[in-house]
């Protein structure tokens, strides 16, 4: 073949998957392995989305509802918005995709942090947009830099919060006064995948943002039932905004983009309130646990309001990744981060937990980093 490939496209690094279970087992010899590593719900989905989809399935011959009716005036009731103020995706990552689609032309610029979730980027350099790329400060969003590089070309700004992979948010007020001197032009996407986790004093009242607008800048929340509703196989996630930018992004939506057993599962697990806080109340006492643990072992922990936290292991984290691989147990290095002696690892069942202290004990004292 001779079709040539837009530069654009060519010098995309692909988004690199985590190391499956099974692989895991057959390349290293190992059983019984587990993944701390990709920030799921280790607890799974609530009982309720399962016995919904399990009754779905006779219906899989049939398109799902493209609009996702029933599970958008669920979301409403509960947020205490309009239906024409949501919209569903397959995962936020489809939402995050519309909004790009929707507002970023080629040589439009869109601002976003490093680290920081790596779709943004991609997605913005597919639709031939221009990244500006502002480093953390402090494993901070920097939110001085990123109002003094906003031009008469930026159209948006991403900011996760929590931010992944430093699990650290962004405080309230500064957020508040951060949003008040950016152009009524720009549009502010708070990418809330982790918000569940984090404790209410430090949530952003993103939702009264969405609402008052006059005289600033538009904001959208992006929300997902990956992480605390365990649905992260079924993909669908959502974004609440005003309905001037639902529009827009409906207009380049996909059609029956959610499928249908991520609706019906996402809406039993919406109505689930017992099984979420259950599941908010474990990630939480688990996330004390290991860090306690883990400072035992020599290490330092950062603070996190997710369900995942960085650690600084004294030495290699690629290195360290890798000999926890040989005890079957996989977690996160940020040395392509840039963070070369942080590894980052999701919090687990207790059972998970344990067996992760056991292997990260016998590996850093096999590498004499501690």
């Amino acid at each position: 073949m001779k079709i040539q490939v837009p530069e654009n496209i060519a010098s995309i690094v692909p988004y690199p998957p985590g190391k499956p279970l099974e692989e895991l087992e057959r390349e290293y010899g190992v059983t019984g392995s587990i993944k701390m590593a990709s920030n799921e719900n280790p607890w799974g989905p609530s009982p309720r989305a399962i016995e919904a989809i399990r009754e779905s399935l006779v219906n899989l011959h049939r398109y799902p509802d493209g609009s996702c009716y029933r599970l958008t005036h669920a979301l409403a009731d509960k947020l205490g918005f309009s239906a024409d103020e949501i919209v569903l995706g397959n995962g936020s990552n489809e939402i995050i995709e519309m909004l790009v689609k929707a507002y970023v032309q080629t040589g439009d610029e869109v601002i976003t942090s490093h680290p920081s979730f790596l779709m943004y980027q991609k997605i913005v350099q597919v639709r031939g947009g221009v990244n500006i790329v502002i480093p953390l400060s402090r494993m901070q969003h920097d939110l001085t830099t990123i109002l003094a590089v906003i031009t008469d070309k930026t159209r948006l700004i991403f900011l996760d919060n929590p931010n992944n992979p430093t699990g650290s948010p962004i405080k309230p007020v500064d957020l508040y006064g951060f949003l008040s001197k950016v152009p009524e032009s720009v549009l502010v996407v708070l990418d809330e995948a982790y918000v569940d986790f984090m404790d209410p004093e430090l949530q952003v009242d993103s939702f009264s943002l969405i609402r008052n607008t006059k005289g600033r800048c538009g904001v959208v929340a992006l929300r997902t039932f990956s992480k605390a509703y365990g649905l992260a196989g079924l993909r669908v996630g959502y974004g609440v905004m005003p309905s001037q930018v639902a529009v827009n992004l409906h207009r380049v939506r996909q059609p029956f983009n959610v499928n249908q057993l991520a609706q019906v599962g996402a809406l039993a697990a919406l109505q689930d309130e017992a099984f979420y806080q259950q599941t908010l109340r474990r990630t939480r006492e688990g996330l004390i646990f290991l860090q306690q643990e883990i400072t035992k072992l020599g290490c330092k922990c950062y603070p996190s309001q997710t369900n995942f936290f960085l650690v600084d292991v004294q030495g290699d984290a690629t290195a360290l990744y890798e000999s926890m691989l040989y005890q079957g147990v996989i977690v996160r290095s940020m040395k392509p981060y840039g963070y070369n002696e942080m590894v980052r690892i999701t919090v687990g069942s207790e059972e998970e937990n344990n067996r992760l202290l056991g292997a990260l004990a016998h590996c850093l004292r096999e590498l004499s980093y501690v």
